[in-house]
């Protein structure tokens, strides 16, 4: 009877501990699972993710960028909010950082404090000076009207603005069908085929309420997902700008800018303006992993500051600022020691090139004898061997569309390539 006492006892004083643990601090089954697969996300910084050299303050100068001085302070800078204390509110619509504004570091409670030098809007409101009025008085001075030209302070951006410029307004990613509607070029000024900056258009369904600045852009390739084959969405080529000269059917327009030829047929879309990302850099709060599609420019290999397509969206959670790890995907080895590539060519617009494919040892084949001061291979004993994925880099979202995403490589350690795995890092 008085073991059963005790048992019952020991169960009821379990079932009071918050979250079914036995002690405080102590981690259960789901948060072990989670930290294995590296889905938990972390809740605040400690002195081991300062960088080496992190100074006690910073000023911010023109140039710099919020990834820029996330480096400065931590070894990784998507946990910026963390050391900064954010909420989602903050991070989707941060407090704006200014050239001028001092950012301090306090070591002992790892949290970033901002004190405006005079560029931003909100800075720290200065005390009272001390001393009589009369010589409060004696220290103002008398200014003539006049008129003074300053320049507009900029907010600083979230990554190199000179690098996704062009693609915040273009390449477009449109769905199937999506510049069926859009108004198109019908004729050109004396009837040439093709047209460039400085030349009249002549255009369908645009009217007076629609704007008088436009975008051309041409239906480009499919972009296709890698993994499961899906049409996540046509990039349509930026071809031009035009300005509507007269409205009217047709509407006329001049062309103000081509980067290629223009032609009959070429659909406009309004022109939107250019807005750097101002959001925080961040890791996903949920695991996300995707692979990489293109790469800008068309090349297999590429490296930092360059512009790729990832296969996730907003249906996936993906947001502008979240940054992402990039893995080069291990090979898989047979056990007769080929290799075989994860994607076919296809996926990535090339021809009938094939995967390597695994080629197994044939049935019933005997097994090589050891030779005497050699160990026989793990691949040999066990079949096909997957080598683990290996690290090579960090990407940040700053486009989001439904099924895909642009993002920027901040940082590579060794190259990346095409369908190199992204995912929360």
């Amino acid at each position: 009877a008085m073991r059963k006492t005790i048992i019952t006892l020991v169960v009821a004083l379990a079932s009071l501990v918050p979250g079914g643990g036995l002690a405080d601090g102590m981690p259960s089954s789901s948060e072990k699972t989670a930290g294995k697969e590296g889905s938990a996300t972390p809740t605040r910084v400690t002195q081991a993710d300062l960088a080496a050299d992190a100074p006690s303050e910073y000023t911010v100068v023109k140039g710099d960028t919020l990834w820029g001085i996330s480096g400065r302070f931590l070894k990784d800078p998507w946990k910026w909010p963390l050391i900064w204390q954010m909420n989602q509110e903050q991070i989707k619509n941060p407090h704006l950082i200014y050239p001028g504004d001092i950012i301090r570091l306090d070591r002992e409670a790892l949290k970033l404090s901002l004190a405006s030098g005079g560029g931003g809007e909100g800075g720290m409101a200065g005390g009272a000076s001390g001393g009589s009025s009369a010589e409060a008085m004696a220290n103002v001075i008398k200014l003539d009207p006049r008129i003074r030209i300053e320049p507009l302070q900029s907010a600083i951006p979230s990554i190199p603005g000179s690098v996704i410029g062009p693609f915040l307004s273009q390449p477009l990613i449109v769905e199937v069908g999506g510049l069926d509607s859009a108004p198109a070029i019908l004729a050109t000024e004396e009837s040439r085929v093709i047209v460039g900056a400085g030349d009249t258009a002549y255009a369908d369904r645009i009217g007076t309420n629609d704007g008088v600045n436009w975008q051309l852009f041409r239906p480009g390739v499919a972009l296709r997902d890698p993994e499961s084959g899906e049409i996540l969405g046509y990039e349509a080529k930026y071809v031009g700008d035009a300005r509507v000269r007269r409205f009217g059917n047709p509407t006329t327009l001049e062309i103000l800018k081509s980067r290629q030829e223009i032609n009959r047929g070429d659909r406009l879309v309004p022109a939107r303006e250019t807005a750097f990302p101002t959001y925080v850099p961040r890791a996903p709060d949920k695991p996300i992993k995707g692979a990489i599609m293109s790469v800008d420019g068309g090349v297999s290999e590429f490296g930092q500051f360059q512009v790729i397509t990832i296969n996730r969206g907003a249906r996936d959670g993906v947001e502008v600022g979240h940054v992402l790890a990039s893995y080069r995907r291990g090979a898989v080895i047979g056990s007769s020691g080929r290799t075989a590539d994860f994607f076919s060519a296809r996926a990535f617009g090339g021809a009938d090139i094939k995967p390597v494919p695994v080629v197994p040892d044939p049935p019933g084949a005997p097994a090589p004898a050891a030779e005497p001061g050699k160990v026989v291979g793990v691949a040999q004993a066990s079949g096909p061997l997957k080598l683990p994925d290996e690290r090579n880099g960090l990407v940040f979202v700053f486009r989001v569309f439904d099924k895909m995403s642009y993002a920027l490589v901040m940082r590579s350690t060794r190259p990346i390539y095409l369908g190199d795995v992204v995912q929360t890092p």
